[in-house]
């Protein structure tokens, strides 16, 4: 790894002031590391608004990377033993909430292409669903697409592996970062280091984003509500909002066969992308109705100044109610319109035997806003577009069973249904949802070992 890269990782910029403007939230350990990656202990519960909110980790960093290793078994070997070591360390000296580190290693398809494409062909689990659809075998992990709403410009990127480092305390994501891509300088080639935060302000006062926004000079961050979440002002971290436990797992709901060995059951998928946010417009073009309409379902009745709206089972919209607020409105709300693919259509139990009741949602989101242009860091400034000056924006990473179950949810917010019908928007409508403030500017997908093989997973079988 690159010198640059290095103090890179050591720097912290203006996020050294999210730990001076919150305070980190009481976090309570209930059990051992579970055998996923993606799932953190003691997440803090609150109600605001007589709806269940999850309270998540404070600050958030991705660094992705590409592999500096030999193909051979050798080094593939040497290079997992490191890896490996290096994280069991960090889980030695952190605890497994937000009050320590949660550490989640993701694999993008250029590492199981290069160095385990035979164990790969053999072993990555196939999604029968997307499989049955197209009427071809389809993978759990497919390369990245871009969609209708995304510009021409947004890469579609190449990464080995990306790290998602979470924590109520700065010092503890840099230590993380340290151990695995500073103190095993040979193994990676850092591409991006990628940081921000989310919440602050649920125990009152004007939360991280407002605060953060502000310091950075942000046009309309004074307009960002007190105690929000997130930029926009709504809450996005309902209980009832997010996937429960596992269901995100691969295995879980039976979309995908992980294989007679079930080498990646426990492990999930991950979809890693940048979006600029227009806060400006979104305050200044948009009132507060508007803002529910395009945030929720259109002509929503919510209080104003409400920040937290429900969204459990009772409050899911079907694929033809979108249908009939697209005819009356053509409008169609974010949370609206993914819920036909977001949520589960009938009671389904899990290949653990939980139920999970209809209208669950499926994925659990863990994005979070920065202030990168478009990231903190960048190995090639002209190909990101790299810009010094903050700008308000959102690292989208959002855990799904596979790359086509995002896919599916990620369609139907630009007006793509389930049975493949489009609702059809004229350019730069602002009917689609969160689209016209949005612009995305990069995208991948990776795969999310368990944790047993979460260090070049299928490396240890080589040859077989």
């Amino acid at each position: 790894m690159g010198g640059a890269a290095a103090s890179a990782l050591a720097a912290a910029g203006i996020y050294e002031l999210a730990d001076r403007m919150a305070t980190a939230p009481p976090r309570v350990a209930t059990g051992a590391r579970p055998p996923e990656q993606h799932l953190l202990d003691g997440i803090r519960v609150v109600t605001d608004n007589d709806v269940e909110v999850l309270v998540p980790p404070l600050h958030h960093q991705v660094v992705t990377a590409k592999l500096r290793v030999d193909e051979s078994p050798a080094a593939l070997d040497d290079a997992r033993q490191s890896l490996e070591e290096a994280l069991a360390r960090l889980e030695q000296r952190f605890e497994a909430t937000p009050a320590g580190l949660g550490v989640t290693v993701a694999w993008g398809l250029p590492y199981f292409r290069r160095y385990v494409a035979g164990q790969a062909a053999a072993h990555l689990p196939i999604d029968r669903r997307a499989s049955e659809t197209r009427g071809r075998e389809v993978r759990v992990l497919e390369d990245s697409i871009r969609f209708p709403t995304d510009p021409s410009s947004t890469r579609l990127e190449s990464n080995d592996v990306a790290v998602l480092f979470r924590s109520d305390a700065l010092d503890h994501i840099a230590a993380g970062a340290k151990a695995v891509f500073d103190d095993l300088d040979g193994l990676f080639d850092v591409t991006s280091i990628r940081k921000g935060f989310v919440g602050g302000g649920f125990d009152g006062g004007p939360g991280l984003p407002k605060q953060m926004a502000k310091a950075a000079g942000i046009d309309g961050a004074d307009l960002i509500p007190h105690g929000s979440e997130l930029f926009l002002g709504f809450t996005s971290t309902q209980k009832a909002g997010l996937g429960p436990s596992r269901i995100a797992n691969i295995e879980t709901l039976g979309y995908a066969d992980v294989g007679a060995n079930a080498y990646f059951a426990q492990g999930t998928h991950m979809h890693l992308s940048h979006l600029f946010e227009d806060l400006a417009a979104w305050y200044l073009i948009f009132d507060f109705q508007d803002r529910v309409d395009t945030t929720f379902r259109p002509r929503l009745d919510v209080p104003q100044y409400t920040r937290t709206v429900p969204q459990g089972p009772d409050d899911v919209q079907s694929a033809a109610e979108v249908g009939r607020d697209y005819a009356r409105y053509r409008q169609i709300g974010h949370s609206g319109s993914i819920q036909p693919t977001s949520r589960l259509e009938r009671d389904t139990v899990g290949r653990d035997g939980t139920l999970y009741p209809r209208g669950t949602a499926v994925p659990q989101r863990a994005d979070f806003n920065t202030l990168d242009n478009p990231f903190f860091w960048t190995a090639d400034v002209g190909r990101d577009e790299y810009v010094d000056t903050p700008a308000a924006g959102l690292h989208f990473v959002v855990f799904n069973p596979t790359s086509d179950d995002f896919r599916r949810n990620r369609l139907a917010m630009d007006g793509v249904m389930p049975n493949g019908s489009r609702l059809r928007f004229g350019t730069g409508s602002t009917g689609r949802g969160f689209n016209s403030i949005l612009r995305t500017t990069h995208r991948q997908n990776f795969l999310v070992p368990p944790r047993v093989h979460r260090s070049f997973p299928l490396s240890e079988i080589q040859g077989r």
